[in-house]
């Protein structure tokens, strides 16, 4: 089969930083879906992957790629609820070979029947970022749908991956106040449509902005904040602006001292770190769960309630294509999800 992986740790500039490469076909374990690959989405973490981690043997590539939509081929002997030519997606698990390849090995519990309403690049754009919101918003913060009052919930960071649907999945919860932060100012009206009701410029300090925004507008207190992104340079601000007994919900990587967490104290704040590929890392009890979000996320779609973040399909599936996408992302420039769909004839 076609792949796309690497042998050695290299900037985009070495040639042999993503090679186009022929293997064997995997072999489905008992839980297994063996998927055909059509579509794929680049995201940040296959950028940290590629600088980090070495190949374990010589002669075995690292093929990266967390999200994939496919048909199924064949299922293991132990696999439910999936059969030969159902249309899936999914965004698999960190320790097993990525979907950067026309054929993948992955357990049936990660995975759901795609959305009909969207085409596989489309659908491609959301499987990580889906699971990730979703967990961020109602297993990490413990947003309830029937809360006692309105709150507000502050994005950070939300023209990403994951704020582009975070947004869209807070704004069904009508007690929210949705403020989101940005860089630049023309993304303002693209964080709008998606849901939020306040934009504030995180490239000046957060706490100020939100302070006057709150009082200026008469919003209901910040209880819940995400921060996406650079959450060390707004640690401070964040905590200033949530109300007593707030949460902060955080998926970024920065270091240990970045942060003080006695600063959280004060106010009783708690503190919440959002992995999506923790439930398969570590065999949790609920591991299905995220094939049963991925299946709930994919019915939001399909009634309307949801669209794709997909930004640009860059080409077919191939190292070519691929450093490009990753040149786009280590730029941190990026709004959306870049996309590749089908592989070189």
């Amino acid at each position: 089969m076609k792949a796309v992986g690497y042998f050695q740790n290299l900037p985009l500039s070495a040639p042999e930083s993503l090679l186009d490469l022929e293997l064997p076909r995997p072999t489905p374990g008992p839980r297994d879906l063996l998927v055909e690959v059509s579509a794929i989405a680049v995201n940040p973490v296959d950028v940290k992957v590629r600088l980090s981690r070495p190949a374990a043997e010589a002669q075995t590539p690292v093929l990266l790629g967390w999200d994939a939509v496919g048909i199924v081929r064949e299922v293991g002997t132990e696999v439910q609820g999936f059969q030969p030519g159902d249309r899936v997606w999914y965004a698999g698990e960190i320790n097993r070979p990525g979907s950067y390849a026309q054929f993948q090995a992955v357990d049936h519990r990660l995975a759901a029947r795609a959305p009909a309403s969207l085409s596989d690049a489309e659908a491609a754009a959301l499987p990580l970022t889906a699971i990730t919101a979703w967990e961020l918003l109602f297993d990490r913060l413990q947003v309830q749908h029937q809360p006692e009052r309105s709150v507000s919930l502050l994005v950070t960071a939300a023209n990403g991956g994951v704020g582009s649907i975070l947004l869209q999945l807070a704004r069904q919860l009508p007690h929210l106040t949705l403020i989101a932060s940005t860089s630049r100012p023309e993304t303002a009206a693209r964080l709008q449509a998606l849901g939020a009701h306040h934009v504030v410029d995180h490239r000046q300090p957060l706490a100020p902005q939100l302070k006057q925004l709150v009082s200026q507008h008469q919003l209901p207190p910040i209880r819940y904040a995400a921060s996406l992104s650079h959450t060390g340079q707004h640690f401070a601000d964040l905590v200033e602006a949530l109300e007593v007994q707030g949460r902060l919900g955080l998926i970024d990587d920065f270091p240990p001292e970045a942060i003080n967490v006695m600063a959280l104290k004060g106010k009783a704040l708690s503190l919440h770190w959002e992995l999506m590929f923790a439930r398969a890392l570590h065999a949790s009890h609920d591991v299905a769960e995220v094939g049963a979000l991925l299946a709930e996320v994919a019915r939001r779609v399909d009634t309307g309630a949801l669209r794709s973040t997909l930004s640009e399909v860059l080409g077919p599936i191939s190292a070519a294509t691929l450093k490009q996408a990753h040149q786009r992302l280590e730029g941190q420039h990026t709004e959306g999800k870049l996309v590749l769909e089908g592989w070189p004839g």
